[in-house]
């Protein structure tokens, strides 16, 4: 008897995995499109900036996201890096992630700006490919245990649907194809180069079917010669080939082939022979710049050498598009007594395009969290999406959104619902984890009438 077993599925759902998009009709925003809501200024202006990147415009440039918390900053350059492409690189660090006991700052900024630059590589390679026909693997002894057998050789016949030839392979590709578990039927590509076997899958052919349920997927038989050349292309980021180039000079040490991350930092040099080699590649065909987004935010907590090293970095032809956030006002640039708008340096800050961002209203609330729900699988009835709302107008939009998740855990333990299912909320579930959460302005007040029973730091 054969029993279908549901599988567990790992699902989390991110703060802002709705977003797909900036929502652009041409230039111009629409009102709720692309999981956006509300916040049509900035959504259009992050539209232009889109235009002026495809258009090689923004050389020497950034952007600075300002506005109060809760307002989209995270979402608009999420949606820029969206609206640049898919496998545009997209990092998010926050400004104070750079303070480390380990390695400078500079180095972790250099890092980060490095992981946002896509290389696509484009590269041909000889290959061997077809079904196999027959395989014949010589074993001899291990010279280190004579009770474990190695392979020595194996002869392999392959065959497409135009012709079939028989090869013989060395130690490396026999040793390939017993890790991958290579049978008779089988359709293989081998590369020519590095003896590496791809075992693609179980060929397509009455022959080869042994039993009535397989787990390996079934493939057709490939068409053509057995010996051709292939176009593979992937993709990596600068700092990718940083690490690879560090450790084929021995950068790393021995450590690292046990999988070990180890925290020295890249020597400059390594990184000019990066920058070269890609520069050679582009300029010959063989790969192509993606230039991604480096996303900095609470931007106000780099200090003043994290922001000088950040406005020469902006001036490299390797450069990502570098997007800061910040939802403070006049305060100091940390490391100085200087204040300053958004705590940052004015002379950085002329060569940024700044867009502000705007509170919500109650009815983007209202359809912010309308998508929200959805997202997490919550039906709200409306009276409690109504209710919510107001909530958030009351206090901020990420108070009732937040509200959501306990909300939902409530109503799934009422109605005896399983995790993962889609529950129904009501008024009474929000009104019931609203008198267990408190908002900001809930918590200030609640310490302000308990102050004397909370402990209180003195100063003379």
């Amino acid at each position: 008897m054969i029993r279908e077993i549901q599988a567990g599925r790992f699902e989390r759902v991110g703060a802002h995995s709705h977003i797909r998009g900036l929502g652009l009709k041409g230039l111009k925003a629409l009102s709720i499109a692309d999981g956006f809501v509300g916040q049509v200024e900035a959504r259009e202006a992050a539209g232009i900036i889109v235009e002026m990147v495809k258009s090689g415009k923004m050389a020497g440039r950034a952007i600075l996201l300002a506005g109060p918390p809760g307002t989209g900053k995270t979402a608009i350059a999420i949606g820029i890096a969206k609206e640049l492409g898919e496998d545009v690189p997209f990092v998010m660090i926050a400004g104070s992630e750079i303070y480390s006991e380990e390695r400078k700052k500079t180095e972790i900024l250099q890092e980060a700006l490095r992981k946002a630059i896509g290389v696509r590589i484009h590269e041909m390679r000889k290959i061997y490919q077809g079904v196999v026909d027959s395989i014949d693997i010589k074993m001899t002894k291990n010279p280190y245990n004579p009770f474990q057998q190695l392979p020595e050789s194996a002869t392999l016949t392959l065959r497409t649907k135009k012709e079939k030839k028989t090869f013989e392979v060395g130690q490396q590709v026999a040793l390939y194809m017993i890790n991958q578990n290579v049978v008779e039927g089988d359709v293989i590509m081998i590369d020519a180069e590095t003896g590496r076997v791809t075992r693609i899958g179980r060929a397509d052919d009455p022959k080869y079917k042994q039993y009535e349920i397989e787990a390996t997927k079934r493939v057709p038989i490939p068409d053509g010669p057995i010996v051709t050349e292939k176009e593979f292309v992937y993709t990596l980021t600068l700092a990718d080939l940083d690490e690879i180039q560090a450790r084929r000079s021995g950068i790393f040490t021995i450590f690292s082939l046990f999988g070990e991350r180890t925290e020295r930092e890249i020597d400059p040099e390594i990184r000019r022979q990066v920058d070269n080699a890609v520069k050679e590649m582009v300029e010959e065909g063989k790969a192509e710049l993606i230039p991604g987004v480096l996303f900095i935010d609470e931007s106000h907590m780099l200090d003043i050498e994290a922001y000088s090293f950040l406005n020469r970095a902006m001036e490299s032809e390797l450069a990502p598009i570098i997007i800061f956030a910040s939802n403070r006002g006049i305060t100091k640039i940390r490391g100085t007594d200087l204040v300053s708008p958004h705590g940052m340096p004015l002379d950085l800050l002329d060569r940024l395009l700044i867009i502000n961002t705007r509170p919500y209203t109650e009815e983007e609330i209202r359809e912010i969290l309308k998508i929200r729900a959805k997202e997490e699988k919550v039906e709200l009835d409306p009276e409690a999406h109504e209710y919510l709302a107001k909530i958030g107008a009351e206090t901020s939009l990420r108070y009732s959104v937040q509200l959501l998740g306990p909300a939902a855990e409530i109503a799934r333990k009422a109605n005896g619902g399983k995790e993962g299912e889609k529950v129904k909320v009501t008024k009474e579930h929000i009104d019931t984890v609203r008198k267990l959460f408190a908002d900001v302005k809930r918590s200030v007040n609640y310490v302000k009438k308990h102050e004397k029973e909370f402990l209180i730091a003195y100063s003379e």
